[in-house]
């Protein structure tokens, strides 16, 4: 009976967000009192294990997600993301154009919301397919498969973050072995999709109206250097945090520093202090000229927020009632890989819910139990949760909207090059996840 109340949870999930369009965070908080009830918890102790679990769930994510947000708008108003792309175009010039854009979108895209990267990003995309002639998906493609990348394997993205703290799981070893599969993978992807004939069939011109974010002129950008600290300090310390726990003991002194230093809220707080110096002088004339901006960045974060809080009623809904128990010896039976069945779950979840953050905190709280039995590294649990939820993004998925639009795609020939797109991420990201599992 506990499994059929998680389905029925899940489908009222589904109900709420798909015909009522109701937002991710009732529709979750709703769910987990539904499941709650149904496993005889009393409300008082129900209530209070709401509480706990979004207390739980966005301690330390809140600071992740507010430094994160502050940082990447203090980059895009100082036009350090632009001086980023530019640079990269410049040196490796216009036949290795994908690749300059995926590596933007790998720098910018580990320190910002897809969303946010993507509209940075996109008015260069135009600029270059204007003055080269080349087709607008060769060189959209890769970059939106970087940013698809980084917002799947690699903190301090919500997602992996999220799934993280669920799970007990390093954010340093989490980012340690994202790189690992999302470099190689990233680049299979992002090089392969333009050059598949049913991809080169398509020529999308420029949709009118679109890409007007500010351009910015030479002398208004920083330097490289400046723009490239930014974006890059926090994944430098926290992957120094990842070696460290790898290599040292737990009693070391550096270790010690280093879990402070390296951890994500601390690492992006550092950056984006430092982003003050180097950055803000080109936002305005004053630090609260910065600050300003580092405010209305934080605005839209709070649904986000939410709707994560909520993931984590949800979770501890099912541990407190019982009901990660009953999932954890029910599944111990079970001929399959935990990995698979972690994997499967998340994009079961995906294709049904769109949302990659409501699908992803769903999984986290039905996996917890089993990737708690199954003796696996629970980062290693952790990336096969997050590229799962990557899978299949179809017309329930705000982000398909946005892509097909900037894109000026028809609806089947969205589904012909981002569906498969993140399909193919998903299930090279499985592999990955299977081939590391193998040496650790």
């Amino acid at each position: 009976m506990p499994l059929l109340y998680v389905a029925l949870g899940v489908a009222l999930i589904l109900v709420l967000m798909i015909p009522l369009k109701m937002n991710g965070f009732v529709a979750l908080l709703l769910a987990a009192l539904f499941v709650g009830l149904l496993q005889g918890m009393d409300v008082n102790t129900l209530l209070d294990t709401i509480v706990s679990g979004i207390g739980g769930q966005v301690d330390d994510l809140i600071l992740i997600l507010g430094f994160g947000a502050m940082l990447g708008t203090v980059m895009a108003e100082a036009g350090a993301a632009q001086r980023i792309a530019n640079t990269l175009i410049d040196k490796m010039g216009v036949k290795r154009v994908q690749i300059a854009m995926l590596l933007a979108a790998y720098i910018l895209g580990i320190t910002m919301f897809f969303e946010v990267a993507f509209v940075l990003l996109i008015p260069l995309v135009f600029t270059i397919v204007r003055q080269t002639k080349m087709n607008l998906l060769w060189v959209a493609l890769p970059t939106v498969v970087g940013l698809s990348t980084t917002h799947s394997f690699l903190p301090p993205h919500p997602g992996p973050s999220a799934v993280a703290g669920v799970f007990g799981a390093s954010q340093g070893l989490t980012l340690l072995y994202g790189l690992i599969i999302a470099i190689p993978v990233g680049f299979f992807i992002a090089l392969m999709w333009p050059r598949l004939p049913f991809i080169k069939k398509l020529n999308p011109s420029i949709p009118e109206g679109l890409g007007t974010s500010k351009v910015f002129k030479e002398e208004e950008m920083p330097s490289f250097l400046a723009s490239i600290s930014a974006a890059l300090i926090p994944v430098a310390l926290m992957a120094v945090l990842a070696v460290t726990e790898i290599t040292l003991p737990e009693e070391h002194k550096f270790r010690f520093y280093m879990e402070f230093f390296g951890s994500a809220p601390i690492a992006l707080m550092i950056s984006l202090l430092i982003s003050f110096y180097i950055l803000g002088p080109k936002i305005g004339r004053s630090l609260s000229d910065v600050m300003k901006s580092c405010s209305n960045a934080i605005k839209p974060m709070g649904m986000i927020i939410l709707v994560i809080g909520a993931g984590g009623a949800f979770k501890q809904v099912l541990v407190d009632s019982g009901v990660a128990d009953y999932i954890q010896e029910l599944t111990s039976g079970l001929d399959i890989s935990p990995i698979v069945l972690a994997w499967l779950i998340a994009v079961i979840l995906r294709i049904a819910l769109g949302s990659a953050t409501v699908a992803v905190m769903t999984a986290a709280g039905i996996v917890l139990p089993i990737a708690q039995a199954s003796g696996i590294s629970m980062e290693l649990m952790v990336l096969a949760v997050t590229s799962g939820s990557v899978a299949f993004s179809h017309v329930n998925d705000p982000g398909f909207w946005m892509y097909k639009e900037y894109l000026n795609l028809s609806v089947a020939e969205a589904l012909k090059t981002r569906t498969t797109y993140t399909t193919a991420l998903a299930i090279l990201g499985l592999i990955g996840v299977l081939i590391l599992n193998m040496f650790l």
